[in-house]
């Protein structure tokens, strides 16, 4: 057996909305890290026949000593590739990097998290940002996911979750089916997938990375109902827990950007008790269709009863 300690936040002049924890110790069995190393190998698209994968590349931007150290342990036995950066680094560069994954704790960046978080996301990278970092309010949460976080764990943490999280963040992102970069068009909008970026009148959205792909997910199969469970399950990885909002949050901010860009069309459409469905439809108020029926209301507000899950 093999023990260890909880990632833990315990370093007592942390800033920003980060926070204390305590440790405690847990064992492993060794055929853990096997199983783990499979489910790597499978996650990297290993198929038979094809080369070995490559092994996963790891950021991260953290000043605990004892999160580091555990951290690095665990990612060597997996022989995933790792490097540690400094709050120094600029977005862009960072951006730039051939990632698979990004663990940040905003205590190291202290009041300018949030301007840098944005930065960072507007910068579109390729790679998933995993926000790991100790106590924190819903609105934190839901502004980050918003920015385009694929997910936020508090500490102290388990370190077998935080592999479980970031396998779950990359592992649909590293089975990419064959992608077409044609131009979807829908009433006025243009989604351009070779942007990841949808355009109304010319004028871009500025949609988050998880913002595009929802649109594209349901814009990919024009008319057809997307259940909820699904779509989750396609942008998250793993299923969907009950009662979480995530999803509702994200359809909500969506349709608001597309009521701003295009007031004269409605593109997305509740099935209440199913999913949601694309089509570019004349609002009630456009001219084009002054009978149209009233329009569809989300009953979920963008923070109240949400659970953000990865």
């Amino acid at each position: 057996m093999e023990a260890s300690t909880l990632l833990n936040s315990g370093t007592p002049d942390r800033a920003g909305p980060a926070g204390a924890g305590r440790t405690a110790a847990f064992s492993v069995r060794p055929r853990r890290n096997a199983a783990r190393q499979q489910r790597a190998a499978a996650v990297a698209g290993a198929e038979a026949g094809q080369a070995a994968p490559t092994p996963l590349q790891i950021a991260i931007l953290d000043r605990d000593s004892g999160f580091l150290v555990v951290l690095a342990k665990r990612l060597e036995r997996l022989e995933w590739k790792h490097h540690e950066l400094s709050a120094t680094i600029p977005t862009k560069t960072i951006a730039s990097m051939d990632l698979d994954a990004l663990i940040v704790d905003p205590a190291v960046l202290g009041p300018r998290f949030w301007d840098w978080l944005e930065r960072l996301c507007q910068a579109r990278p390729k790679f998933r940002i995993i926000v790991c970092t100790g106590p924190s309010t819903v609105t934190e949460r839901v502004r980050a996911l918003e920015m385009g976080v694929d997910d936020w764990l508090s500490k102290p943490c388990h370190p077998e979750e935080l592999l479980a999280r970031i396998e779950a963040v990359v592992g649909h992102r590293r089975r990419p089916e064959p992608r077409s970069l044609e131009t979807i068009t829908a009433g006025e909008l243009d989604i351009r997938r070779d942007q990841y970026q949808a355009f109304a009148g010319g004028l871009s959205l500025n949609l988050t990375r998880r913002e595009f792909e929802l649109i594209e997910l349901l814009a990919s199969a024009t008319n057809e109902v997307f259940e909820r469970e699904l779509i989750y399950k396609r942008l998250w990885g793993p299923g969907m827990v009950r009662n979480d909002r995530s999803l509702d949050v994200f359809v909500h901010k969506l349709r608001r950007k597309l009521e701003a860009a295009s007031p004269g069309w409605r593109y997305i459409h509740t099935h209440w008790g199913l999913g949601y469905r694309f089509a570019a439809e004349p609002s009630e108020n456009s001219e084009l269709a002054p009978e149209l029926a009233p329009r569809e209301l989300e009953p979920v507000s963008e923070l109240a009863g949400t659970r953000l899950a990865a």
